[in-house]
């Protein structure tokens, strides 16, 4: 991709800082801004209500039953922490391979990632009952010898989360030294200079600065590649490690890995649009960018059509009845429509990307992110209830319906991601002004 259309032809360095510093410093902030999050503010609420009634009632609020013992809340951390593992993944493996376009959403992508992360982290601890024993999860020394049981999908998933949490934080915070350092040089008032201050650690952009800057975070994203994969590998034998039809599969590690970066991007596609309204510039992520992202949605979708294909076809060829009966319930059961949809969703929807027009049009981008997240939620939801609704024992068949609770807590989650992105906004910059303005051609001014 040429760097020419990856900036504004008018910006400088001088006018790439202002445009990014300008919104967290001294811009008013604007209207959409305030509504959204006025709205996830609201949603926040709602969904410490919703905690509220959760610890005071029980887990009975919720639609899990006898049989299908799982639920919203497995199906909502599944989708939050492979939204979580997208941002991380892309960031360092587009540095790895010297992508340049990153510059303008590796930043919003790796808040995506730490917002989502932790929101995920929230629903195995909300399924478990007694939330009050969760650091039971943890491997500490304990009178009572109750250690944890390290056959657990629920140890694993303490694990895998706790390490990507640490290690998304140090790397997004490592990127955004440089930029706390700006603000700090540009800070008006006394609070915000001793604030940036703080956050840019004694950056002074000396050229031993940026040496130790470039070995450290280019050492970062080498390691954070194979973490992220591991990360949803592990979530993927939640599942595979069960005895339960359809999901003893070894196909289902690298599967979910994919199936994070397709449902992760969909999200950074959508939070770009966002970004790029809230700064008022159209120079900074540009329809280039949406491009790149675009055909990368596209790749994404083929693969999780060649993995759908595939679990359908080694079931009716090689799997046991209680496999076959599975796919049979999958295309024609209860659940039908909602996995049709899903089809829908995240293999046909996806294809308007072989057209580059339709690559660059916003709002057909915004119209297959929703519809490729939307598919891969009820992906996630149908991979727990279609399995668990038609296990190897038909006297243990029973259909699953959500309550009203399984939706306003989904709705809370995602109103708390709202609210934690605006303040994002409010706060950090966006963009990366340091990566960005590499991508300013010599010769212009400062």
């Amino acid at each position: 991709m040429s760097e020419a259309v990856l900036l504004a032809p008018d910006r400088s360095y001088a006018a790439v800082t202002e445009r990014i510093a300008d919104p967290v410093l001294t811009r008013p902030v604007p209207r959409g801004w305030w509504i959204a999050f006025g709205l996830g503010a609201l949603l926040t609420l709602l969904l410490l209500g919703v905690l509220g009634w959760l610890f005071f009632e029980g887990i009975g609020i919720f639609g899990n039953n006898t049989v299908v013992v799982w639920g919203f809340p497995i199906a909502n951390y599944v989708w939050w922490i492979g939204i979580g593992n997208a941002g991380t993944l892309i960031s360092c493996m587009l540095l790895l391979t010297r992508q340049r376009w990153r510059s303008s959403i590796n930043r919003f992508a790796e808040a995506m990632t730490l917002i989502a992360a932790a929101i995920a982290g929230l629903f195995p601890i909300l399924h478990l009952g007694r939330p009050f024993y969760a650091y039971w999860l943890m491997p500490y020394p304990n009178t009572m010898g109750a250690w944890p049981q390290w056959k657990s999908p629920l140890v694993w998933d303490f694990f895998a989360i706790a390490s990507y949490l640490i290690f998304s934080l140090l790397f997004w915070y490592t990127g955004a030294i440089p930029d706390f350092a700006t603000l700090r040089d540009r800070a008006r008032t006394r609070r915000a200079q001793v604030c940036y201050g703080v956050l840019a650690l004694g950056w002074r952009g000396s050229a031993r600065h940026w040496q130790r800057y470039e070995a450290f975070y280019r050492t970062m994203a080498a390691l954070g590649v194979p973490l992220v994969v591991s990360v949803h590998s592990v979530v993927g034998l939640d599942f595979a490690a069960g005895p339960m039809p359809g999901w003893q599969e070894t196909i289902f590690p690298p599967y979910f890995v994919v199936g994070a970066m397709f449902s992760g991007f969909a999200m950074v596609v959508l939070l770009a649009v966002a970004v790029r309204a809230y700064l008022g510039d159209t120079g900074l992520v540009t329809l280039a960018h949406f491009d790149a992202m675009a055909k990368i949605l596209l790749a994404g979708s083929l693969v999780m059509t060649l993995s759908y294909a595939t679990e359908s076809f080694e079931a009716l060829l090689t799997g046991d009845e209680a496999d076959r009966t599975l796919v049979a319930f999958q295309y024609g059961g209860a659940y039908a429509p909602l996995y049709w949809l899903q089809l829908a969703c995240n293999c046909i929807v996806p294809q308007l990307f072989w057209w580059p027009r339709a690559r660059r049009a916003v709002p057909a981008l915004v119209f297959v992110a929703l519809a490729v997240n939307l598919g891969m939620y009820l992906e996630r939801i149908l991979l727990i209830i279609n399995t668990l609704s038609r296990s190897h024992l038909p006297a243990m068949w029973r259909l699953y319906a959500p309550t009203l609770w399984d939706g306003l807590l989904l709705a809370g989650s995602l109103g708390f991601f709202l609210f934690l992105f605006c303040l994002f906004l409010r706060f950090v910059p966006a963009v990366s002004m340091h990566e960005v303005r590499q991508l300013v051609p010599e010769g212009e001014g400062r």
